[in-house]
């Protein structure tokens, strides 16, 4: 059994922040940069997306906004560590976080569809009951506010056996 792991093309998701001292303009030729590594490696790229400025959840090295670009890409095992050291070192991407992706077959995305739908279908049938339920306890409450008004006849009637003075004597 071998110890060195296969080779082969695998498939990546990068997710990169370029600091806030760009201009917009700038950080899209970064951005393109980026891309060009991947591709002088040998690596073809399936989908790029550049976000734009974004803000973030934590001040990082006291800037709160960057922007954000994402790259999904194929390329060999053994040449990922090779972006990696290249983007560790360089000053124009501040964080980035490169994953492997599963790449899904037809079927698989039909399957994760159904069962979108079915978990949509449900939801919305609990929305439904639970404002049905709504409506069942306001009519409830409606009638019991209904039962609890008195007129005011009987109100002066009991009122007048309270104050009669005989009754009181």
């Amino acid at each position: 059994m071998s110890k060195t792991k296969p080779s082969g093309l695998i498939h990546y998701e990068m997710l990169f922040i370029m600091p806030n001292k760009f201009t917009d303009d700038e950080a899209q030729k970064v951005f393109k940069k980026v891309g060009e590594l991947i591709t002088s490696l040998d690596g073809k790229i399936t989908l790029e997306n550049y976000w734009g400025k974004k803000k973030f959840a934590y001040p990082i090295n006291h800037e709160y906004y960057g922007y954000y670009g994402l790259y999904e890409f194929d390329l060999e095992r053994t040449l990922i560590a090779k972006i990696n050291d290249t983007l560790r070192l360089d000053k124009e991407v501040v964080r980035f976080l490169i994953v492997k992706k599963d790449v899904k077959s037809e079927e698989q995305i039909k399957k994760d569809k159904k069962i979108k739908e079915k978990i949509d279908s449900k939801k919305t049938e609990e929305l439904k009951e639970k404002e049905e339920a709504k409506k069942e306890t306001k009519k409830v409450s409606k009638k019991k506010e209904d039962e609890k008004k008195i007129d005011l006849k009987t109100l002066d009637e009991k009122l007048d056996d309270v104050l009669n003075i005989d009754n009181l004597l």
